[in-house]
């Protein structure tokens, strides 16, 4: 999939653990975990803005576009 979510990396320059951006967003540990693989067909803009809120950071940060070959 072209669409390639930096979840991980922006919990790692926060020192952010998964449940605790989960507990803080309002989300279960497993949808968080699925997003972080990628393996979601969508996010809800409502969530996305909650995770931008805690981890302090635009949706560019976490969403990144690279064109398959």
């Amino acid at each position: 999939m072209p669409i390639v979510v930096n979840l991980d990396v922006m919990l790692a320059r926060r020192k952010m653990k998964s449940r605790e951006l989960a507990d803080a967003v309002g989300i279960s540990e497993t949808n968080l975990s699925l997003l972080k693989q990628g393996h979601v067909k969508g996010v809800r803009f409502a969530t996305l803005e909650a995770i931008c809120r805690v981890l302090q950071c635009q949706p560019g940060d976490l969403l990144e576009y690279r064109p398959e070959d």
